[in-house]
Formats: C-alpha cells, structure tokens, sequence
C-alpha cells in the first residue's frame, strides 16, 4: 500500500512511478497522490470514450471474520449484509447513531465467514476504531490497509484491455460482484466496481507487485489508448455520475436519507445503529435534501458557496467543477426541502455575484447500456 514518510504525507508504492511520468502530485486525506497527468480533461475523456487507469493505493482495507462477522457488520452497516452471496460485493455505509455516516465504503463478501472492506483513505482508522470498538460480539476485525495496492481501470474498453492480461472469466463477473484472479502474473481480488460511473475493475493485490501491474496494464491497453488518470478526473468522474464524496456531501451532521441514500438504508432487516433515527427522519421527513444543478450563466460553483432561491437563502453547495464530458458546469448542493425541485431556478453566490442555475434530475450522466 504505502510507506509513511519521515515529512509528511503517505505515499503509495507507485509514488516514483507517478513522478517518473511527470503527474502533478498534491495531498490528498494526508496522502501524496497524482491529480493530474496530461490534464483532468483529456483523463476525464479518456475513461468514458475509452479507459483509463487510477492508483487508489491509499484506499483502506479493513477485514472482518469469524462465525459472528455477520452480526457485527449487519449492527454496524446500513444495508443488509445478510443478502451478499459469496463473492457479491455491496455499497453501504457505517452509521453513527443520529443516521449519519461514519464514513459509506463497499462490502464484499469473500467466503462463508469472510468479509473485505474498502474504505475511504482519510477515514481509514477511524472507520477501523469505529468496528473495533462496537465488537462486542468477538468478530475477528483487522486494518489490513498495508497488505494491498489497489487500481482502478475505468472505462467501456475497460474488460477489452484486462482480457489481455488476465484468463479469468470477465464476461462472468457480473457489476458489484468480485472473484480472485491473476492479473499481470499477480494474485489478487478482482472486483467489477468503480467510482466513475463506467463500466470497470478495481484490483487489490500485494504492494510489491504495483509497478509490475500498472506498467503491465499501460502496455496492455496501448492500442485502446489507455491513459493513467489521476484524483482531478476521478473527482469530476464521480461528480457526473452523482456520486457523494465523504466531506462533501457526507458527514457526521448529515444523515444518509438527506444524502440521497435512502437505498441503502435497510430499515426492515433488523437493528442497526443509527436505524431509530432514519426511521423516525423518514416518517417527519428530512432537513435538507441533496439536489443537482447546472449553470445557466457562466461561472463554476464551488464548495460551500451558498444558494439562494427568490431572495431567500436555501443552502450551500457541496461539490460543482466543470463537466468535461456534458460540456457545461454542474453541482451539488444541499437545500431546503421547501426549494428543492427539479428545474426550479436558484442563484448562486460566487464571489459576491448571483449566477443564475437550474436544478437537474440526478446523476447527471448515465452510460450507455
């Protein structure tokens, strides 16, 4: 995964790889990572005409087993657990007792008593403190963050350029679900997941071989121009898809209903932390809702700047950035329930200007079936 080094940021094992293909690299959640390459435009494109490749080594991996694994992570996650098959993987969060999330992450379930959770960098040991210390049942919990690189190939040529490198059955692997395979001469587990609203793999395998799979798939997916990508496109990826960023549209103040999350909150399977609360907000009814919106003038909106509707101040934008691939400028903000309605008008401020938006149905970009 990474070393911690002596001044500062982590880095993943790629860091000199990053560098040596000359990636603008910046601090993200206390780790160095590449935002940029040959620009978040061109990065962007290339995952959703072809492919394109991302180092998300600073993700975190938390394992949890043993004959009450199930229990813990059923009283700990919002969606239902019990459902996962072997080898299913699962969008979820952890929940804090106000219905809040204590950080969302994917679940995948990998033997009868075995379960592998990705997580978000910056949350990584809070999240694994968070299990540990709700364990009272004696599930077997471990940060195994630093015996995994993890990479993301995003895309609709995606399956084409594995398929080079790989014998596993990819037409099999089915979306959110995973298998152990070899890729590159390197064993891992291959999930078909992302955060980029492609089609596409993410790959977790031990950290010595990272430079050996991501060269490999470079050279592997030249004809399909294949480009590595970094955090900037990934970032304006997920936000055409609609996807929530935890400090962003997810926090410890927000509860998963007002994050447009409803749909993986499992009211009906059982007691969890944090169900009371969902139960109650969904029967009163929220306090902001999550809404999309694009410019009708020119301007970006950026995080926290607030949004108004006929005068009156209605809420604070979570996430806005250009969309490369819609060609317009988009967000996402939280506002009052009362002004929250598709293809209302609001202004946003952006330096003390009103600019005029429109709300917009979510996500914004879907890809083609």
């Amino acid at each position: 995964m990474a070393t911690l080094e002596e001044h500062g940021a982590k880095r993943t094992t790629l860091y000199a790889v990053h560098k040596a293909a000359g990636a603008k690299m910046a601090e993200f959640g206390a780790w160095e990572m590449p935002i940029e390459y040959a620009g978040i435009t061109q990065e962007h494109l290339a995952v959703r005409n072809s492919a394109a490749l991302f180092d998300v080594s600073h993700m975190g991996e938390i394992s949890v087993c043993g004959p009450r694994a199930l229990a813990l992570l059923q009283g700990l996650t919002s969606n239902d657990v019990a459902r996962l098959k072997i080898f299913q993987a699962q969008y979820t969060a952890l929940t804090y007792p106000q219905g809040s999330a204590v950080d969302d992450c994917v679940v995948h379930r990998l033997d009868e008593d075995k379960y592998f959770i990705c997580v978000n960098a910056a949350n990584t040991q809070k999240d694994y403190d968070w299990i540990v210390e709700h364990n009272a049942v004696g599930a077997e919990v471990r940060d195994v963050s630093s015996e995994y690189s993890q990479l993301a190939l995003q895309g609709p040529r995606a399956m084409a350029i594995l398929a080079n490198v790989t014998d596993f059955n990819l037409a099999s692997l089915r979306y959110y679900w995973c298998g152990y395979a070899q890729c590159c001469g390197v064993q891992g587990l291959l999930a078909r997941t992302g955060y980029t609203g492609e089609d596409g793999f993410e790959f977790y395998f031990p950290p010595q071989g990272s430079a050996r799979v991501w060269n490999a798939l470079l050279e592997a997916g030249r004809k399909e121009k294949l480009q590595p990508a970094g955090l900037g496109a990934r970032n304006t990826l997920r936000l055409e898809a609609g996807y929530p960023l935890y400090g962003h549209e997810l926090d410890e103040d927000t509860t998963l209903l007002e994050a447009n999350l409803g749909w993986i909150c499992k009211l009906d399977k059982g007691e969890f932390v944090g169900r009371s609360a969902l139960e109650k907000q969904r029967q009163l009814g929220v306090r902001k809702k999550l809404v999309g919106f694009e410019m009708l003038d020119p301007g970006i909106a950026r995080d926290g700047y607030p949004v108004w509707v006929e005068g009156k101040k209605v809420g604070r934008v979570t996430s806005g950035s250009p969309a490369p691939f819609l060609k317009k400028n988009i967000g996402l903000a939280f506002v009052s329930p009362a002004a929250a309605e598709t293809g209302r008008e609001m202004t946003i401020e952006i330096r003390a200007r009103q600019v005029r938006a429109r709300q917009v149905p979510l996500p914004f970009y879907k890809r083609p079936k």
